[in-house]
């Protein structure tokens, strides 16, 4: 008996040894402005072996298995997205935190979903009515098991096994532009997280970034009205501006520049709540 709890203290010693507090693991999910909608370009593809990715979709073509660390260049989230957010995001941090710490990203978002897609209770309701109208957003669920927040789940619990989650990064609402319940809807999700990979409440930073904005002639910026009033719901919600960054011609989705702009202006949010 003593031999056994030895052994089990032992192996819950090496876990916990097993954690690096200086790497650094954050959550990113959300729609087509979150998983990528801008052209990648050379200078963008440039890696750095202290930002990483956990691969959430099968890529062979890009030489990646899902549930695998790899260096993070883009596509971040699935085969054939573009550059994201979450790509500067990484990149910014890992140039202004010191050499010894690392950053991993865990990437799910599906282009033209609503939030509800991420509602571990509705989701399927959510995809079930959807499917008709838009065949394309299922097979991209389809790629994550029909379930992008339990894909998003088992994912963020490995990620914890080598490092700490800091923060979760979101950026939707195009697709429910109107909706006064999104702030509800986004706190669901995040308690639901936060309850899922046993951490407590109110705990770590929602960074939420508004849409194209009225500056650049957002079809859906009236929604950032209702995103301003987040930190209402989520006291560690923090809204992340999108003034002055150029949209392509939709108006829907930021250019490679404003993407890149914006993945900066995440990445400036996160740096301020880490500052002791």
């Amino acid at each position: 008996m003593k031999l056994l709890l030895n052994l089990l203290l032992f192996m819950g010693f090496t876990s916990l040894q097993a954690q690096d507090p200086n790497f650094h693991i954050y959550l990113c999910i959300g729609q087509s402005n979150m998983e990528g909608p801008a052209a990648i370009e050379p200078q963008d593809q440039i890696p750095n072996e202290r930002f990483k990715m956990l691969a959430a979709v099968d890529c062979p073509d890009l030489g990646r298995k899902q549930g695998e660390w790899i260096t993070a260049v883009p596509p971040l989230f699935r085969c054939n997205t573009r550059l994201s957010p979450a790509d500067y995001f990484g990149k910014t941090l890992v140039e202004n935190l010191p050499s010894e710490v690392k950053v991993g990203l865990v990437n799910v978002a599906v282009a033209g979903s609503k939030i509800e897609i991420f509602d571990k209770v509705k989701y399927k309701e959510y995809l079930d009515t959807s499917a008709a109208e838009r065949p394309w957003m299922i097979n991209m669920a389809n790629e994550y098991g029909y379930n992008p927040y339990q894909r998003l789940v088992e994912l963020a619990q490995k990620a914890q096994k080598e490092g700490v989650i800091k923060g979760i990064l979101l950026h939707q609402g195009e697709s429910n532009t109107g909706d006064v319940l999104w702030p509800q809807k986004v706190k669901k999700i995040y308690d639901d997280l936060l309850v899922d990979l046993n951490l407590a409440p109110n705990s770590i930073p929602l960074l939420a970034g508004e849409l194209v904005g009225e500056d650049q002639g957002g079809k859906c910026a009236s929604m950032n009205k209702i995103i301003a009033t987040l930190p209402q719901v989520i006291p560690m919600a923090h809204v992340v501006s999108s003034e002055g960054l150029p949209a392509v011609p939709d108006k829907l989705h930021f250019s490679t520049a404003g993407i890149r702009e914006f993945g900066k202006r995440y990445a400036e949010t996160m740096l301020g709540l880490l500052k002791p």
